[in-house]
Order: C-alpha cells, then sequence, then structure tokens
C-alpha cells in the first residue's frame, strides 16, 4: 500500500509543480468564478469557456494556496475539459463522494447530507483517485473541494446565460 500512497504523492506534487491549464480567459464568453476558503486562504480562480452545445470548450485557473488545493484545481481542469456540462456534473459528484467521510456527507452541490451519496460507477475519476488520502484529514477536504465547488457555481452561470459583457 505504500507503493500507492507514494506513487499517489507524486501525482499531487506532479500537479502543484506544473499546474495543467494554468492562466485566464477573455471574460465574456468565459465565466470568471473566485472561490476562497477562510479557514487557511486557499484561492482559485476558475475561467469556464462552454461552447454553444453546451461543452465545456476550455477551462483555466489561477490561484494560490496549499498543494492539495492547487493540485487539485489542476487536475479538475484536465479532467473535465471536453465534457458536456452533464458529464461535468457528473464527475463534480464523484469526486465530493470520494471526498466525503462519516462525519461530513456532501452531496453534489457541496451540502451535508444525511445519507452518502455514491458515485456514479460509470465515473472513472482516474489521476483524482490521488487525492483520495485527503478524507484521513478531514481539515483538508474544504481545500480538495474548493475547485469544485468553484467550478459547480461557474457552471451554474454559464446555464443561467451568457456573460454580460
Amino acid at each position: 500500500m505504500a507503493g500507492l500512497e507514494d506513487l499517489y504523492r507524486e501525482i499531487i506534487l506532479d500537479h502543484y509543480r506544473n499546474p495543467r491549464n494554468r492562466g485566464d480567459l477573455p471574460v465574456p464568453p468565459a465565466h470568471r468564478v473566485e472561490g476562497f476558503n477562510p479557514l487557511c486562504g486557499d484561492e482559485v480562480v476558475v475561467y469556464l469557456y462552454t461552447d454553444a452545445d453546451g461543452n465545456v470548450a476550455d477551462v483555466k485557473i489561477s490561484g494560490h494556496g496549499c498543494s492539495i488545493s492547487q493540485s487539485s484545481a489542476s487536475m479538475m481542469s484536465g479532467a473535465v475539459k471536453g465534457k458536456t456540462m452533464a458529464e461535468v456534473r457528473s464527475v463534480i459528484r464523484a469526486f465530493k463522494a470520494m471526498m466525503s467521510i462519516h462525519e461530513n456527507r456532501l452531496d453534489g452541490d457541496g451540502q451535508e447530507v444525511e445519507e452518502a451519496v455514491l458515485p456514479d460507477p460509470s465515473v472513472a475519476l482516474g489521476d483524482l483517485e490521488a487525492l483520495r488520502g485527503v478524507v484521513k484529514f478531514p481539515v483538508r477536504i474544504k481545500c480538495a473541494t474548493l475547485s469544485w465547488n468553484t467550478l459547480a457555481q461557474a457552471l451554474d452561470e454559464a446555464e443561467a446565460g451568457p456573460v454580460a459583457g
């Protein structure tokens, strides 16, 4: 098991040191949403550009914070690019279900729920599985889910309509 934990640690550090999809997109047409964790000061900005067919055509991230928040944002950006908004919401639900712990179960929108939210077995999380160990440290779950909550808000705004220019 130590080998798997080492691999996961390497994946997290690689995304932290070499973040994918870092930068910004012009607003409009992209949606820009900021996320902030007041407990530790982590910040994430998500730029989401959806095409006319409702696909996530591009995602860029920026911000600063701990290795967990920044690597989670990097992995998230790669996991959702090119997917439909419905597929992205499925990935968000699956990731948050993975981040749920007995004392703090979260639904796909980050709200606490009584019953565990089971991930859709058809949604493959890939490298995101590297963050599974975060649930051993409940205070860090908010770091790992910050970019996902921010992305969910960006999706809500994108579905509500175009950005006012």
